[in-house]
């Protein structure tokens, strides 16, 4: 039986991040497959292709992108991995951003063709602000891409993080040979391209005569310059990239395996285990015997059978055991957690133990929420919050057919409590007729297909002129009586806060000035 320690050791877990469309659903899969836990992988390609097995969603099958995040673990090598797949559309990057705060590392994929992209900077800013060590994929090289030593100096100059080429590419496109590999002085020359299977590899010396006949003459004097002018570069820190302040560059292709499974072996290496959790009452240890954990996810209807609720949990220090009693730090009750299971995508296995690093889902009866923190009873901590974001696009929400009203409020309110989207009702009124906020428009039409497609209820949606939220500290009146201009309007939310909803700085100046004693306050963050 491992002890506590070498079982948390054994743990990595980590977040896939990238810019739409750079490859990170793709590399995800393979790591799955190089990882033993598939035995073929499947394609980000819309309808028609086999789907990639962390987008278990019907509309990320049809559509061929991620919408929410997924859970993957597998065991690889000793090690116990965790993989947090995330969306890479901005329109879903608030999900994006709970799914950090919930990795120790994040592997960065970058499109060789297009380098550093909008989405990848925000996301890099997340992890940045919790100085989490960053690895950088460099994604499709087996297509025309730019200049590998460019593409370093843009992340570092973009990203404010200083580069280390673990490996370098020899050659890109169709002339994609493969990469060498910088610590072990080996050539890894690809001679099949693996899509659904592991590639085939062959290895070389730098200074082997026969090199040529097996990359190219142009190929092996271009690779030999290359590697002599990195030589001159600075060394290799594995200090500086656990503080996340270097980030080891592989370049590879996902698609056709080249170079996925020389950077898993090295990231599984350079990786830190489980690390340490802030906390109100300061740092928690992940090597604690005492059991933590906090919620980061919240997901409706994961099985169709049984209409279920899942809280994602990432467990933050200690053991987790079936049977035992926990404490739910918010409700301030004791609890089992019902039904712990292990998670790949949407298959699940329910588990008798779990350690710090590792996620697992549990039974939501309603109790949960984004944010609760989980303890062992006699300790009544809270972890950091998990941010929430102002929603950007708002449109009023009923029901097509009134007879469905009851099916209508349980899917709006069990959708807006995942974190998806934001539900509010005007003061006075029911949940027959709402306003639904989120942060870009594709969640939309995510939530019109749930709401179809879980719920069986059509709906009816107009557009709403605002664009800000802000929530109302303070007023002595009634919120009903307020004064206000043609762009505004005050809303309610599911815990019973007010906001107003408002166009621009002109209605918040108006809004002040024809209201005493109304106090506002813009930190809408859990």
């Amino acid at each position: 039986m491992a002890s506590l320690k070498e079982e948390i050791s054994r743990r990595r877990t980590f977040a896939i991040i990238s810019h739409p469309d750079a490859g990170k659903t793709t590399l995800t899969e393979k790591f799955l497959l190089y990882g033993g836990a598939i035995a073929q992988a499947g394609e980000v390609k819309g309808k028609r292709a086999r789907a990639a097995t962390s987008d278990w969603m019907e509309i990320e099958k049809q559509r061929g992108i991620s919408v929410t995040s997924s859970v993957m673990q597998f065991r690889h090598n000793g090690f116990c991995i965790n993989i947090l797949d995330t969306p890479g559309h901005q329109d879903f990057s608030e999900d994006t951003y709970r799914t950090l705060m919930a990795a120790d590392s994040a592997v960065m994929v970058i499109d060789g063709a297009k380098g550093v992209e909008p989405q990848t900077r925000k996301l890099f800013k997340v992890c940045a602000l919790r100085h989490i060590p960053i690895f950088t994929f460099v994604n499709k090289m087996d297509r025309e891409t730019r200049d590998p030593l460019e593409l370093c100096e843009e992340v570092e100059r973009e990203l404010g993080i200083a580069t280390y080429p673990m490996n370098w590419p020899i050659g890109c496109g169709r002339e994609f040979k493969g990469v060498y590999d910088r610590e072990k002085k080996r050539i890894l020359h690809f001679t099949d391209a693996g899509h659904a299977q592991k590639a085939a590899v062959t290895e070389a010396e730098l200074d082997d005569p026969t090199l040529p006949e097996l990359i190219g003459e142009k190929l092996t004097d271009i690779l030999r310059d290359d590697v002599e002018l990195l030589g001159a570069g600075a060394e290799f820190d594995l200090e500086a990239v656990q503080c996340g302040k270097l980030s080891p560059v592989f370049f590879g292709s996902a698609l056709t395996n080249f170079g996925v499974e020389p950077f898993l072996e090295s990231f599984l290496r350079m990786t830190p285990p489980p690390l340490s959790r802030q906390s109100d009452e300061g740092l928690v240890d992940a090597f604690s015997p005492d059991f933590s954990a906090f919620v980061f996810k919240i997901q409706a209807n994961m099985n169709k059978a049984h209409r279920d609720r899942l809280a994602f949990m990432r467990i933050c220090s200690g053991k987790f055991e079936r049977e035992a009693e926990y404490y739910h730090v918010q409700s301030g009750k004791k609890m089992r957690l019902s039904q712990p299971q292990a998670m790949m995508a949407a298959e699940r296995e329910i588990v008798d133990e779990a350690y710090a690093g590792d996620i697992i889902g549990v039974f939501d009866p309603g109790i949960f929420s984004i944010g609760d923190t989980v303890t062992v009873p006699g300790k009544k901590f809270h972890y950091s919050g998990i941010p929430s974001f102002e929603p950007e696009m708002f449109r009023s929400v009923s029901p097509k057919d009134t007879m469905k009203r009851k099916q209508f409020i349980k899917g709006v309110q069990q959708i807006a409590q995942e974190g998806a989207i934001q539900i509010f009702k005007f003061p006075g009124s029911g949940y027959e007729d709402i306003v639904v906020g989120v942060v870009g428009s594709l969640q939309f039409d995510v939530f019109e297909y749930r709401m179809r497609s879980e719920y069986g209820v059509e709906l009816r949606m107009e557009g709403l002129p605002y664009s800000h939220l802000i929530r109302i500290k303070g007023y002595e009146g009634d919120y009903r009586d307020m004064t206000l201009c043609t762009d505004s309007r005050v809303l309610q939310d599911l815990r019973d806060r007010y906001f107003i909803a408002y166009c621009g700085a002109w209605s918040l100046g108006f809004l002040t000035k024809h209201n005493p004693g109304l106090v506002l306050d813009d930190q809408l963050s859990v």
